[in-house]
């Protein structure tokens, strides 16, 4: 037999082995902790029990509950908000607005944030805002594309992010729509 027939040694996780079956797992349990009931203290015994793996598995992976907060976070944010392409930064940012104020007026992800924020610390907060951060850098681009000169990041995310973030994690007052749009309003007066 030569050596082009012989398989090539693999090499590396495997995609859809038992590492990304557990890491399923173990990441519906997490989310259906914090769905049962918010309040309940989230231990990763508690979590490994519901997700039908041996806790040591969990530390091993994960080490803290911050770090797989952290990580649930970072995988459910990752891509579900589009970026929007109206054609105007005020009409991608008012998009953008509404869909992240839809997204936070989800049950689940808001339990899955205040959660993240709450125990994951300074990592929590920045799983949180990482990938908006990014989304919000494209719509930013997308404007200097266009020989626009949009606001800096920063200010972008003080005006927009900052405050659909705290209004949903921190108050019981509405995400309406005509409130989003006033964010934007605000960044993009005129």
């Amino acid at each position: 037999m030569s050596t082009t027939d012989s398989p090539a040694p693999q090499t590396g996780s495997r995609p859809g082995g038992r590492s990304a079956r557990v890491r399923a797992a173990v990441h519906r349990a997490v989310k259906e902790l914090i769905g049962d009931d918010p309040t309940e203290p989230l231990t990763i015994p508690v979590v490994a029990a519901r997700a039908g793996v041996h806790s040591t598995t969990v530390y091993r992976r994960w080490g803290t509950v911050g770090e797989l907060l952290a990580d649930v976070a970072t995988s459910r944010f990752s891509g579900d908000i589009v970026v929007p392409d109206t054609g105007s930064l005020r009409g991608d940012l008012e998009r953008y607005a509404a869909d992240l104020a839809k997204d936070l007026c989800d049950p689940d992800t808001l339990a899955l944030v205040r959660a993240t924020i709450g125990i994951g610390g300074e990592q929590g907060a920045a799983a949180c805002r990482g990938e908006r951060q990014q989304q919000l850098e494209a719509v930013l681009e997308r404007e200097r594309a266009r020989d626009g000169r949009p606001p800096t990041l920063e200010r972008t995310t003080d005006a927009v992010l900052a405050p659909l973030y705290y209004r949903a994690v921190f108050t019981d007052d509405p995400l309406t729509p005509e409130w989003t749009r006033s964010l934007v309003s605000h960044l993009l007066p005129g």
